[in-house]
This record gives C-alpha cells, structure tokens and sequence, in this order.
C-alpha cells in the first residue's frame, strides 16, 4: 500500500480516527498542564468545596475546593506518563525474549523463557504491586514497574507467535543460507514483520495500562498525594457520591473515554494493517 493509500484508508476508518481524536485530546492536555492549568492544584479553597460545576469552575471542586478540570488534566499525564513507560518496559525486554524463543524454538532457552512468562501471568498486576510495595513502599514508580513486569510477559509471547510462522519464510531461508546468524535475523528480518502487531498490541496494553494505574491508585498503591491520579480522585471522591456526584463522574469519564480511545485506535489499526480483515468505509 502505497503512503498516500495508506493515509485514505486510515481517514477511512472510523474506529481509527474517532480513537485518534479522543486519546488527542487528553494527551494535549496531559501536555498543556505543564505550562497552564485553569487554577492551582496545590491550593485548598475551602469556601468553594464540593462546588457543582459551572462558574469559574468548569467540572466543579473536590472536598478540598481543588478544581476538577485542573487535576484531570494534571492527573492525565501521570496516568499516561506511567503507562507509557511501563508498556516501554514490556516492549524492551518482551520483544528480544520472544524473537529469542521463536530462533531456538524447542530448546532450553525457549522452554525457560515460556514458562517463565506462565509464571508472571498466575500473578495478576495488583498482587505484584502489593509484593513490591511491601518492600519499597507505595509510589507511581512501583506502579510502573509492577505493570511493565506484567507488560513482558504479553509481548514476548506475542512476539514470539508471530516469530515461529516467519522462520519458515523462504527470505528467512536465504539469510541463514548466506551466513546470517539466528540474532541478526530475528532483528533484521523477523522484526520489521512483526512491528504492526507489536504496534497494535502496544496501544491495547497502553489502555490497560491506564486502568491498572487508576486501580492502583484507587487503592493507594499508586501516585501518592499532592501528585493527582484519576484513581485517587475516584478514591477521595466514593464517600462523598451521594452529594458531590460530579466528584466521581468526570475522573471516571476521563479514564473511561481514553481508555475508549485507545481501544477504538488499537480496533483501527489492526484493521488497518492486516488486509484480510479491512473494512473500507468503516
């Protein structure tokens, strides 16, 4: 397909376009809360607490008087800042494992590398954070690791299934006939034809990235206070549902449509780059 053709199919495809705009938005303004906010978040106005929306205000004030618009956005770029690096962290050691498993399939490495993999999956994130909060107590850090060591296991899989059905390729052959070995194949020749998985993976594990920091958040093994997190913000805000509803509704809204858009932009690209299930016109 050719980069004009490309670019119609991807203006073409609603899932992909609508997913683009809405993860834009809140990266533009994970991006403008480091130059402007609305009001300052490390401020308290008691006066105006629990305000509804409206005013100068434009999402209402938490308990502390704190402006709701500006927190979601301050709060967007740790939630994104964290998923960010952790997916990073699972591509970096994920990949070179799983194109490792895939060039010695059978052998010893290939069988410690997968069940090493089956034995990070029997713990779910929130276990490994509490394990490492337990040692180094609770921070956006720990969050990051405990979801980029869940993150490695994904990609290596991925990668290595992906892997297996490339090493029997006829230009695969001709490379180990002229003298390639098993690592200089795997990254010049099995990678390059596995990115657009990887790349569509990436953007599913980023959506789930946010969700798992929102959980960890929520349930304080997260971003600690004054740094704001969609899950605090859901956290602080569950005793107070009752009479401050928006408190709840728009951090939750804001994890919602991005992890929304995310998803739709993940659908669109799949679409996109695997020709057997393109839908022109969707």
């Amino acid at each position: 397909m050719t980069e004009t053709g490309f670019l119609g199919a991807a203006l073409r495809s609603r899932s992909l376009v609508l997913g683009a705009v809405l993860t834009a938005v809140f990266v533009l303004a994970a991006v403008v809360s480091f130059a402007w906010v609305p009001h300052d978040i490390t401020s308290m106005n008691v006066p105006d607490r629990m305000k509804g929306p409206g005013g100068a205000h434009l999402l209402g004030t938490d308990h502390f008087g704190r402006d709701i618009l500006s927190m979601i956005m301050v709060g967007a770029r740790t939630s994104i800042a964290v998923a960010v690096v952790a997916v990073g962290i699972g591509m970096g050691f994920g990949v070179p494992l799983g194109l490792a498993a895939a060039a010695r399939k059978g052998s010893l490495l290939d069988e410690v590398i997968m069940r090493g993999n089956d034995l990070v999956f029997a713990f779910p994130s929130i276990l490994i954070a509490i394990m490492i909060t337990a040692v180094f107590g609770a921070s956006a850090l720990n969050a990051i690791i405990a979801i980029g060591i869940f993150n490695i296991p994904v990609f290596a899989r991925l990668t290595r299934g992906a892997a297996l059905s490339l090493w029997t390729r006829d230009y695969v052959m001709a490379a180990r006939v002229a003298g390639k070995g098993a690592t200089r194949i795997s990254f010049e020749h099995i990678l390059p034809n596995v990115t657009n998985l990887l790349i569509v993976q990436g953007t599913i594990q980023f959506s789930l990235g946010i969700l798992a920091e929102a959980a960890l958040s929520y349930v304080g093994l997260g971003a600690q206070p004054p740094l704001p997190s969609w899950g605090r913000m859901l956290a602080d805000s569950q005793t107070m549902i009752s009479i401050a509803p928006h408190m709840a509704i728009f951090p939750g809204l804001a994890i919602l449509l991005t992890v929304l858009g995310l998803n739709l932009m993940g659908d669109g690209l799949r679409d996109l780059f695997d020709p057997k299930i393109r839908r022109v016109g969707r």
